[in-house]
């Protein structure tokens, strides 16, 4: 069996101010449903949170450093694909996953090639795993929940459908097959296949996740599997920032599909990265615990960035340091790119203040940036005060944006969970949620 895909470590910084939590402490900035952000002190702006912190609200579930396992692609390598693409959405190819890679529930599970859109706005193909639940499937077919993944690195060896997952994910998403719903998780475009992953490209993304569930239906129809067309999104860390981008853009690109979208669940999700970033330079400083995995983030963001707006010089503020750190970033895996990044900070990546490239602003907005207006189903976001990975600032600041455009967005505070624990905490909510929305 392949090693599980590798992860960072875990970071500590200081606890954040305390607040009341329905009579008891806990720390952390709080807001609730319909109420206002309470902090000791009175009533109070969130800040942005400096990059030294933003730049780590993606880091997956703790775990030891290791290297990237060999994939296991399921007799299905699409690395080289040069074939036909097809519209958005459709299936080009399909194989039974190798039972090592798959969930433990799983009654069936396939990877699929499928056609979407990339950053460049032309045709592109990504990769998903599709698990289906044991058993016969409910009148009207099996509802889908489209996972979202978070960060494995950029290289095609870090493909999480061609790699085992975490305990705690397969956990996860073994729970929503015994819910009775079929899951589809795909790749993301480039990861897997050409090109390069759009890093945190929230449109792109979208696309990616919203025509894995058009493949998903083909594959069904295909094989005689019974599906609905009610669907939601559910993403953790990364995967959260893409499912509430997803849920922002599904509607649209699913348009004429058939689908059914009903909404999103995220958890630990990162927002308005876009804004920190863009003061990334030789001058930011950062605290030393936070070691080589503000430089392994900082690289992947630099990395993507520069391939999606090749009309903009991200290279004439770059140092040879962030040159090279980018190149190993193109293919490194997360843990193994921290590895290798150990003595490089992210400030020396810089000449010059990345916003000193014209029309660097605009473009990390459209890029990185997740929309606060424009849903037409519900979201839940999910957020722990003791999470150390994204600043429960990040996710809070979102809910107060989206819930002052009047979006239909529930927020879930979670006391005494950090950014892992904050995934199963939150399953007694977010199941009667799904339930509901589905309905």
């Amino acid at each position: 069996m392949p090693a599980r895909a590798s992860e960072f470590p875990a970071v500590t910084r200081p606890p954040s101010p305390s607040v009341v939590h329905r009579g008891r402490t806990a720390r952390g900035p709080l807001h609730v449903w319909g109420t206002r952000t309470a902090y000791r002190g009175g009533m109070r702006r969130l800040s942005l949170v400096p990059i030294a912190i933003v730049v780590l609200a993606l880091l997956p579930p703790s775990a030891p450093l290791a290297f990237a396992a060999t994939p296991d692609w399921s007799g299905l390598d699409a690395t080289d694909y040069a074939g036909t693409i097809g519209a958005p959405g459709t299936l080009i190819e399909s194989v039974p996953l190798d039972p090592a890679v798959s969930l433990p529930g799983a009654g069936s599970a396939y990877r699929i090639l499928y056609a979407t859109t990339n950053t460049h706005q032309r045709p592109a193909v990504s990769t998903a795993a599709v698990f289906l639940p044991a058993g016969a499937p409910p009148e009207g077919g099996w509802p889908t929940v489209a996972w979202a993944h978070g960060t494995t690195g950029l290289g095609d060896d870090c493909t999480p459908s061609a790699l085992p997952r975490s305990d705690r994910d397969d956990g996860y998403l073994d729970h929503w097959l015994g819910e009775g719903y079929a899951v589809v998780a795909s790749d993301y475009t480039g990861l897997g296949t050409p090109g390069l992953m759009s890093y945190l490209d929230t449109a792109t993304t979208a696309h990616g996740i919203v025509d894995s569930v058009i493949a998903f239906h083909q594959l069904a129809d295909r094989t005689g599997v019974a599906l609905s067309p009610r669907w939601a999104v559910i993403g953790q860390s990364q995967g959260g920032a893409a499912a509430v981008g997803t849920a922002h853009y599904a509607t649209e690109f699913s348009a004429g599909s058939g689908l059914d979208y009903r909404g999103a669940i995220a958890t630990g999700t990162p927002a308005f990265i876009d804004e920190i970033v863009g003061k990334a330079g030789p001058d930011m400083v950062l605290p030393p615990e936070l070691g080589s995995v503000a430089s392994a983030y900082s690289a992947y963001i630099l990395a993507a960035f520069r391939e999606a707006r090749p009309d903009l010089d991200v290279d004439a503020v770059l140092s040879a340091e962030g040159k090279d750190a980018i190149a190993k970033a193109e293919v490194a895996c997360a843990a193994e790119l921290a590895t290798a990044l150990t003595d490089t900070r992210p400030n020396e990546f810089f000449v010059a203040p990345l916003a000193s490239v014209p029309g660097a602003g605009p473009a990390l907005t459209d890029y990185l940036g997740i929309p606060t207006s424009g849903y037409d189903r519900p979201v839940f976001l999910g957020v722990g005060l003791r999470d150390s990975d994204v600043p429960p600032s990040s996710s809070l600041r979102l809910d107060e944006a989206m819930r002052a455009n009047r979006q239909p967005v529930e927020l879930h505070v979670y006391p005494d969970q950090d950014h892992s624990g904050t995934v199963v905490a939150s399953v007694p909510d977010s199941t009667p949620f799904l339930q509901r929305i589905m309905s």
